[in-house]
């Protein structure tokens, strides 16, 4: 239950980037759904594996790669799926960083709603 509405609602949030933000393009709620999911997959099985890449240069930079690195995730979605379009990498870190924002309260929402139970 937990997993579906977090996915419903980071789609919602993709929703909102594209309305907050011009640079990002949403056609429809399903494609939200399914650049949300694509981005979620992205950020499990390679966001790891490039941060390990990066490693020194995040070091050095005292995690400001992170951003970028974020933001290849982002933008990298959009370059797969024909609803959801990003344009360009300056477009994919606002828009990455305004989706975090949206994904820490959507978190934060989800955490406090389901440890009532």
């Amino acid at each position: 239950m937990k997993l579906t509405l977090k996915w419903l609602l980071s789609a919602a949030a993709l929703l909102a980037v594209a309305h907050l933000y011009s640079g990002v393009q949403v056609s429809t709620f399903t494609s939200a759904m399914v650049a949300a999911l694509v981005i979620g997959l992205l950020n499990t099985f390679v966001r790891p594996f490039l941060i390990l890449l990066t490693l020194p240069v995040t070091l050095i930079t005292l995690g400001l790669f992170l951003f970028v690195i974020n933001a290849l995730m982002f933008w990298s979605a959009g370059g797969m799926l024909s609803g959801f379009h990003v344009n360009g990498f300056g477009a994919a870190l606002v828009g990455s960083l305004i989706y975090s924002v949206l994904g820490i309260v959507i978190d934060s929402a989800l955490q406090s709603l389901f440890s009532k139970e």
